[in-house]
């Protein structure tokens, strides 16, 4: 946010003609209203770079993995084959060591156990989403929230000017006004753009995760030879 509030000030000083602009200047004059919206900046940078990681790490799973769990299971080394998924930080390995953990049982049990670890991994994976996609759309709001109390205030002080009105008053007040509006869409936008990558993310691991499941689930199906 702060660079494009840099290109702000570049912009306002080169229309302006004299006199300078920086982001400190730009947030001053933005008001009280600025705090909350440089708040919900970092908290979304925060958020967008931990969940990034996080999913990240997720995906990562050996290529080999799904092929020794498999020789493991079909010479029926069961302890291999649950130490191997506990040696794989990843939610794919979670959910088929509880598959491991319930063979034996009907194959609808081993599924449902399946599906109830892969629901709770996908929660994991999509927490604090919904409070990036709600900065989203909290920041712009807040951003006109300032613009309209910027502008009655500018209305107010012209107003109280009576015949005293200088042009520049209004112009002022607006410019200042409309400062929380750039900032507040910005971070919007940003934390828009970084909610629907993560989202991206986490579909993909998703996939990888109902496909590792159903190929778990072939496996048990097949017949012993």
């Amino acid at each position: 946010m702060l660079i494009f509030l840099q290109a702000a000030a570049d912009v306002a000083e080169t229309t302006q003609g004299t006199g300078s602009l920086s982001v400190v200047d730009l947030i001053l004059k933005g008001g009280w209203v600025m705090i909350p919206i440089i708040i919900l900046s970092i908290i979304a940078v925060a958020i967008f770079v931990e969940r990034y990681l996080t999913i990240k790490n997720a995906d990562k799973v050996p290529d080999n993995f799904m092929q020794n769990i498999r020789d493991y299971v079909v010479n029926g080394n069961i302890p291999a084959a649950k130490a191997l998924c506990e040696q794989t930080d990843s939610p794919i390995a979670r959910m088929i060591e509880k598959g491991i953990m319930r063979l034996g049982k009907p194959l609808k049990n081993i599924d449902v156990a399946i599906e109830n670890v892969g629901k709770l991994e996908l929660y994991k994976l999509e927490k604090r989403l919904p409070t990036l996609a709600t900065i989203s759309g909290a920041a712009p709001m807040i951003g006109f929230l300032g613009t309209v109390l910027g502008m009655i205030r500018a209305f107010f002080e012209i107003s109280s000017a009576g015949n005293n009105i200088d042009p520049g008053m209004l112009a002022g007040g607006i410019y200042q006004a409309m400062i929380t509006t750039a900032a507040g869409l910005i971070v919007g936008i940003i934390a828009f753009i970084g909610y629907n990558a993560l989202v991206a993310m986490v579909e993909k691991v998703v996939y990888k995760m109902e496909a590792t499941t159903v190929d778990f689930i072939d496996l048990l199906n097949e017949p012993v030879s």
